[in-house]
Parts: C-alpha cells; sequence; structure tokens
C-alpha cells in the first residue's frame, strides 16, 4: 500500500511526528467479567483482526444463504445479517452458525431487546443499531454477545462509551465526511473504537482504517444488487474475496506504522 494512501489527494495534508511515549491506554471498567465476557473479548478481537464487517440483506432466506455462503467462501471472517432478511433468525443465522461455528457472525438492524434476545438464542455473537438502544446496552453489560450501537456525533459516542459500549458504529459516515469525520473523531476519542459504516466502497478501506476506523461495513460493495439479482454468487465471492484482503492489507500497514513507533496527525 502507498504511503500516499494517508493523505488522498489534497483533502488531507499530514505532519508526521517521531514519539517514544506509548499510547494512552483506555480505561478499565470492572463488571461481572467472566468467560462470557471473554466471548465479547473474541469477537471485537475478531472484528479488529479482520478490518472488514460484511453487511447482507437479502429478499429471501435461500438468497441469503447462498449470498452469504459466497462471502465466507470469498475470506470474509464477520458477517452481519440484516434483520429485514426473510427467516434471519431461525433459517439464515441457525443455519451459517452450524456451517460455521468459529465464524463471527451476528445481527443489524437491531431495535429492541426482543430482537436482539431472539438474535442471541440463534447465535449471533454480536448485535448492530444504527443508534443506541439502551435497554440492549444494559443487558449487554454482562452478556457474552457484543453489542455495537450506532453513533454520530461526539456526544452519542462519549455516552456510548461511558455507558458501556466497547466499540461504536460511525454512521452515516459518508454523509458526515468519509474517512475526514473519521480522522477527526479519532483526535478526541482515540481511546474509542470505531466502525465506519455508510457508502462505503472496497478501493476506500484502507483509507478508512488508516485515518483510524477500527473496522468497516460493506454492505453493496460486496453484495452487489445486481449479482444478487442475477443469482451471480461468484461475483460476490470474488468482491469478499477483494475486501478481506483490502481489509488485512490496511490493518498491516496500521501496525507496521505502530511498530515504527509513529504517531501522525491530520491537518484537514
Amino acid at each position: 500500500m502507498a504511503i500516499t494512501s494517508l493523505t488522498h489527494g489534497s483533502m488531507c495534508s499530514c505532519t508526521w511526528l517521531q514519539s517514544s511515549a506509548p499510547p494512552p491506554l483506555p480505561r478499565l471498567r470492572v463488571c461481572c467479567y467472566s468467560s462470557t465476557q471473554l466471548s465479547v473479548h473474541k469477537t471485537l478481537t475478531h472484528i479488529h483482526s479482520s478490518g472488514v464487517i460484511a453487511c447482507l440483506r437479502a429478499n429471501s432466506a435461500a438468497l441469503a444463504l447462498n449470498a452469504a455462503r459466497a462471502a465466507l467462501s470469498g475470506g470474509i471472517s464477520v458477517l452481519e445479517i440484516v434483520m429485514s432478511t426473510p427467516g434471519v433468525f431461525e433459517v439464515v443465522l441457525q443455519q451459517l452458525v452450524q456451517e460455521h461455528p468459529t465464524t463471527t457472525l451476528g445481527v443489524g438492524t437491531v431495535l429492541n431487546v426482543e430482537d436482539a434476545k431472539n438474535a442471541i438464542n440463534a447465535g449471533a455473537k454480536f448485535l448492530m443499531s444504527p443508534a443506541m438502544v439502551k435497554d440492549i446496552m444494559v443487558d449487554a453489560q454482562c452478556g457474552e454477545v457484543l453489542y455495537i450501537p450506532g453513533v454520530m456525533t461526539p456526544t452519542e459516542i462519549l455516552s456510548a462509551y461511558d455507558s458501556g459500549a466497547k466499540i461504536v458504529k460511525v454512521y452515516p459516515v459518508s454523509a458526515l465526511g468519509g474517512s475526514r469525520y473519521i480522522s477527526a473523531l479519532k483526535r478526541p476519542f482515540h481511546h474509542i473504537s470505531m466502525v465506519a459504516s455508510q457508502g462505503i466502497t472496497i478501493d476506500s478501506v484502507r483509507e478508512y482504517i488508516t485515518q483510524g476506523a477500527s473496522a468497516v461495513v460493506l454492505s453493496d460493495a460486496i453484495f452487489d444488487k445486481e449479482a444478487i439479482s442475477q443469482n451471480n454468487f461468484n461475483e460476490i465471492c470474488r468482491l469478499a474475496h477483494f475486501a478481506a484482503l483490502q481489509g488485512n492489507e490496511a490493518l498491516e500497514w496500521w501496525d507496521l506504522l505502530l511498530s515504527m513507533d509513529i504517531t501522525w496527525f491530520c491537518l484537514c
């Protein structure tokens, strides 16, 4: 990956500083930390090590299963299935959990506790919402499923973190300024993990990650609407492979920067 991906043309100029001081550690919360919390930590680690969350919505359970299988075959390791997908719990998620027990599978657009419990019973390892649902957040504190609330503003980010969120979803990120918005948010909230979501293309994955996102959500970029309508699962597999590769390369580059003990500040 070229170093120019950090500056992204003329949108951003970067000043590079050598620093021997390690980054500040995130504060710890004492809850009912146990084997259940270890499960949450494992899921969070999978998301961080993947860099890409594939987001699937389909008009039928059969279509969703075939599209999911294609994406997983292409290298996707973290998959979110949207609530609007028919049979999301009893058909799609349960079947995928049986076929891929070690894969990080979750449910998206979860808006209430009942749906959250159904998702957990079906085998979801994480739940995602477009906003923070307080009741879900409360239940998730000592549960074994990771909850990723949606946030938009600095106030919402801090509120979600103080309520117990271990990672937040910045949504709708493209409408808010894209990767530059992530970069701006990470200045005061460097200790908070963020997933960037909405309108992200595969080509921009590394840009988001090098600007501070822990991972990105890819929806139509992987589950292309035309490919879905034509049952072209080979194309979905190809796009998934490309997305997974971009995520891995971006994370490797970021790890290299950290190993060189370099901090950078974007003057955007």
